[in-house]
């Protein structure tokens, strides 16, 4: 990735993405693996969202301050 991190939070979740890349650069070609690979890649698509989620916000989210708490069912919007 080539994406210059604007704060704590988006470095956080690059690294995170980058360990699960590494996972699957790992386990690829790995008999009997396909089910965890199709994890991990949820895992980080999940992952790319927060990462969305955070650069729309500029900063207005923090997930690792005590503040943080995530949406729960009944805010969403219908």
């Amino acid at each position: 990735m080539s994406y210059e991190p604007g704060s704590a939070d988006c470095r956080l979740l690059i690294e995170a993405k980058e360990s699960l890349e590494n996972a699957l650069r790992c386990l690829s070609g790995q008999p009997k693996s396909d089910h965890i690979q199709r994890q991990l890649l949820v895992v980080y698509s999940q992952l790319e969202g927060m990462h969305d989620l955070k650069r729309a916000e500029a900063d207005k989210v923090s997930f690792t301050s005590d503040n943080f708490s995530p949406p729960t069912p009944s805010s969403k919007s219908k």
